[in-house]
């Protein structure tokens, strides 16, 4: 078989399935389209003045109430961490450490408030700092721009301050600087991505936040501080670290507090949440459940507190913000304005009026972004704008008559009241059903191209089948089901270019490549029906699917009929939420089932038993072979495997009852010495168990008794990998108090244990790709000669015996070499490790992955790679006696069944290694094992994300020739 053809042949399937997955995610991560529109002063959105009112010089269609602006940014900040409550006796670590926000709101209620400040999903920190500067909501898609924080191109907050002269001064998360590049007065920038540095970006801000409050050379200063985020994703919410962490957080507001002038605006503000664990990504109650603090020297609000905390979405701080400062608010923004901040110091009416006044111009700003945000794009329903339209026409219609009357006061004051309450109300309705609708609308899937891209994924795994199928039956199989897709898929590109060109619409790449895949797909399925079976019959062959007859196709198919339904139920339980949700235990289910019926269709074939004798027909019984006690004995560990499986399990936020096992938080999170100690030594001892296991193996089928460099690191490289995981683990599992003086080295140690791992691993896997082979061959043939004897008599020393062995051995090789040739065979040749061949470098290259993936998540996950490994050397023992009780002879033949259970192994130990498909389950820290500071390209931290994600697929897609048994030679 020639190369060239199948690699071709590989990179079109490639091909065929990155097209379906493509065209599905289209459908499915939909995206906004981005206006490059942006507000100004000039703007006609201001709406007629009543009496008494007036713009100052300086401000932007609002009046200016504050000249300055500080903005503190606290990542994660869930609303519980801020909340106060005096009548706890015995709070948790993150509760009550914000005691100054609690001082300020109880001793100054008009001029301080706590609010909730609800997030839009993905609470992931680019997408909501896009939120809090733009006023729009970030699309699901967004999220994967964690990793490549882009330019944001929309009108934002920051680019009407820097527009309008102000002076922008920034510290903190390093993120901001790829997101407004170039906007900044002055700025100081820190790493942010390491989530296990819990100080350097704090410390940093510190630094620098006193003094450049005082300087006044600023108009807008904002700090991101990160350390409890990092905190939460290093040791959870529910720990001392996070009290401390918080402690600092409540001790920086108390000095900042002191340093501000009475023109200054503080805002206190989260970006997100943080679940139980310290994740955060989705869409659950303490992800999206933030806080936000307002505090100004002057008074702000016109009455006191609400006895709950109101709760407000995290866009309305744009526009509040905007026009606090007297800055246009930004183009695309959907916010609406918080109104109780401008009310100012007179009257009811006075303070309603102003209000209506913002709520106008918010109005009026929204109308016209929704009016040129349908222009471009079809995905706001046209009913639904009609609506919002005539609602928006109809209010500002109902204000400007009220203006007007009121220049005229012919209303008495209580209906006066009246009607500007409910006037504020119809302005709040339309707001509100305007920020809903464009959430609705940007949220909705694209189910036709999700259901092509569903299709040609299935198209092309039946593509695959087929050709496994056909491809034993014909050398020349690969080149000739090459040319006919090829024409085909050409044929459907070039039709779909010119039906572009003809309607003068833009040239799509992805559904000019979903088409030219599903014209391939029907050539290579055309000419497998039609001229395949034509060809067999030329030379005299029937394979299984390419026969005539309907009864042997039938025939061919009905052996997948247990594997593939179950491989079928699954699939098609994805349509199900409720399957989806339950995946974990979905998974875990088939996978015995499908064994289950394994063993059940071997007693049914008649494979358990012996053949019976006469007697035994008559006494109606039958005896079993004694192979299958073995078997059953593998099964039951099998079930074993599964059950323990699910002690390591993430919980997903539709399951609110749920808690995550305890295994996936790290060591450091613990706060009781002796258990960590305990678990500490007991996932060394693990390391050193696996390494001791794969040793004895090897070692037991003759793969380490030459002397090559891939023999020798086996024997000595293994072991120092797993010193240095174990040291890694250690100085990882420590907190930063007690390292004391030792810090700066434990920081070394924290990235050069991981590089000595990488590094060997990569040796390793060097040697192993440079010669694969473990195969030690001895030939017993010798020349003949003298040997000379260094000692006359009987040895009397230590040195004599240093020759006697050597001597005693040439004798008995010579005597059985004369034996040999008087013999029907000339010599022998001892192979140790043949037998082996495949295996062993496949088990070598699997313990070194191991290795590696054991690295990248936490501690005591080690016990769920233990269960991986014995659950895969398991499978393959039940699938090697399995085709042994069936009298299967044909070696390299595998069973689909066999395929299945891989699959659903690995389903199942994606589930079981932590992971969820949500982004919260993600382990981010994952890209920082082994750097200390940040990333310098977004490659290497999506390698290690990927390759922590999908560490089950990566072991058990390399893990499948099963062990043989060693083999001796004649030649």
């Amino acid at each position: 078989m020639q190369r060239w053809p199948v690699v071709l042949f590989l990179a079109w399937v490639c091909f065929l399935f990155f097209a379906g997955i493509g065209l599905f995610m289209s459908g499915f991560l939909l995206t906004r389209i981005e206006l490059a529109s942006s507000s100004s002063c000039s703007d006609p959105l201001v709406p007629p003045p009543w009496e008494g009112q007036s713009l100052p010089p300086g401000s932007c269609w609002a009046p200016q109430r504050f000249s300055k602006a500080v903005l503190v940014i606290i990542d994660a900040l869930r609303f519980e961490f801020a909340r106060f409550d005096p009548g706890k006796a015995s709070p948790l670590p993150y509760e009550n450490k914000l005691g100054v926000l609690h001082h300020l709101a109880t001793s100054q209620p008009r001029h301080a408030r706590l609010y909730r400040f609800r997030a839009d999903p993905p609470t992931a920190t680019m997408q909501r700092i896009k939120g809090l500067t733009t006023g729009s909501l970030p699309t699901f898609i967004d999220v994967g721009s964690n990793f490549a924080s882009y330019a944001i191109q929309e009108d934002n907050l920051l680019a009407q301050l820097v527009q309008n002269g102000r002076r922008v001064v920034f510290m903190g998360d390093d993120t901001w600087e790829g997101l407004f590049p170039k906007k900044f007065f002055r700025s100081y920038f820190f790493p942010s991505f390491n989530v296990k540095d819990l100080h350097t970006v704090d410390d940093g801000i510190l630094q620098h936040l006193y003094p450049t409050v005082d300087s006044g050379e600023w108009d807008m200063l904002i700090a991101h501080f990160l350390g409890v985020d990092h905190c939460g994703h290093k040791h959870g919410p529910d720990h001392p670290e996070m009290a401390k962490k918080l402690t600092q957080m409540n001790e920086m507001l108390r000095s900042l507090v002191d340093h501000l002038g009475n023109d200054t605006l503080l805002l206190v503000a989260g970006d997100h949440g943080m679940t139980e664990t310290g994740d955060h990504g989705g869409d659950s109650e303490k992800e999206v459940n933030a806080a936000l603090f307002v505090y100004s020297r002057t008074p702000l609000f016109g009455s006191g507190p609400p006895e709950e905390p109101e709760t407000i979405p995290q866009v309305n701080l744009v526009p509040t913000v905007a026009l606090l400062l007297g800055v246009p608010i930004p183009y695309s923004n959907i916010g609406e304005v918080m109104a109780e901040l401008f009310s100012g110091d007179g009257d009811t009416v006075s303070a309603a009026l102003q209000q209506l006044s913002v709520y106008h111009i918010n109005a009026k700003q929204v109308d016209r972004f929704l009016h040129s945000y349908s222009l471009v794009a079809q995905d706001l329903p046209a009913e639904q704008l009609q609506h919002l339209q005539e609602l928006f026409s109809s209010t500002v219609e109902e204000h400007t008559q009220l203006l007007a009357e009121v220049q005229g006061t012919t209303l008495v004051p209580p209906e006066l009241e009246s009607r500007l309450g409910s006037l504020i109300g119809r302005f709040q309705l339309y707001l509100r059903e305007a920020r809903a609708v464009c959430t609705q609308s940007w949220a909705r899937f694209h189910p036709l191209r999700m259901v092509g891209g569903c299709i040609l994924v299935a198209a092309s795994c039946l593509l695959c089948y087929v050709a496994s199928e056909l491809a034993t039956s014909s050398d020349s199989f690969y080149r000739s089901c090459l040319l006919y897709p090829l024409l085909w898929g050409l044929m459907g590109a070039a039709l779909l270019g010119l039906a572009h060109i003809f309607t003068q619409e833009g040239l799509d790449l992805l559904l000019v490549s979903s088409w030219a895949a599903a014209a391939s797909q029907m050539g290579f399925f055309w000419h497998w029906w039609v001229q395949h079976p034509k060809r067999a019959r030329l030379v005299g062959s029937q394979p299984p699917l390419a026969s005539s007859g309907l009864r042997q196709r039938l025939r061919a198919w009905l052996g997948l009929a247990f594997p593939m339904g179950i491989l079928f139920f699954r699939c098609g339980a994805m349509f199900s939420d409720s399957f989806v949700v339950a995946e974990a235990r979905v998974a875990p289910f088939l996978l015995a089932s499908l064994v289950m019926l394994l063993v059940g269709k071997l007693h049914w074939d008649g494979h358990l038993t012996v053949p019976e004798s006469p007697k035994q027909q008559l006494l109606g019984f039958s005896s079993y072979r004694k192979d299958i006690w073995y078997l059953l004995c593998l099964v039951a560990v099998l079930l074993v495997c599964v059950r323990l499986s699910g002690f390591f399990h993430q919980c997903r936020e539709e399951i609110p009852q749920c808690r995550p096992s305890l295994f996936l938080s790290p060591l450091a999170s613990l706060r009781n010495t002796r258990a960590k100690n305990l678990f500490y030594l007991l996932c060394v001892a693990l390391l050193a168990g696996l390494v001791y296991a794969v040793r004895s193996w090897l070692r037991h089928y003759g793969n380490l008794n030459s002397s090559d460099p891939l023999v020798l690191f086996v024997r000595w490289g293994f072991p120092l990998v797993v010193l240095c995981i174990a040291c890694y683990w250690a100085v990882a599992s420590s907190t930063d108090d007690s390292l004391g003086k030792l810090q700066e080295l434990v920081q070394v140690a924290v990235v050069a244990f991981p590089w000595a791992v990488y590094g060997l691993a990569s040796v390793g896997l060097l040697l192993l790709l440079c010669n694969p082979m473990t195969v030690f061959a001895k030939d017993t043939r010798e020349s003949a000669g003298s040997i000379v004897t260094p000692y006359l008599g009987v040895p009397s020393s230590e040195v004599d015996f240093l020759h006697v062995i050597p001597q005693i051995y040439k004798r008995m090789q010579e005597s059985q070499k004369s034996r040999l040739e008087r013999g029907s065979c000339r010599a022998t040749v001892a192979a140790y490790g043949l037998g082996s061949v495949y295996s062993a470098a496949l088990v070598i290259a699997l313990t070194l992955l191991g290795f590696l993936l054991m690295l990248l998540h936490s501690e005591r996950l080690s016990f769920a790679f233990l269960l991986l490994f014995l659950e895969a050397f398991v499978l393959l023992h039940i699938h090697t006696c399995a085709r042994g009780l069936a009298g299967d002879a044909e070696p390299f033949s595998v069973p689909w069944y066999a395929v299945i259970s891989w699959l659903l192994a690995a389903s199942q130990f994606f589930y079981s290694t932590g992971h969820q498909p949500i982004f919260p389950a993600i382990h981010w820290n994952a890209a920082f094992v082994g750097f200390h500071l940040d990333h310098s390209t977004n490659l290497l931290p999506a390698v290690l994300v990927g390759a922590n994600t999908f560490a089950s697929h990566i072991l058990f897609a390399g893990s499948w020739l099963p062990p043989a048994p060693a083999l001796a030679l004649c030649v």
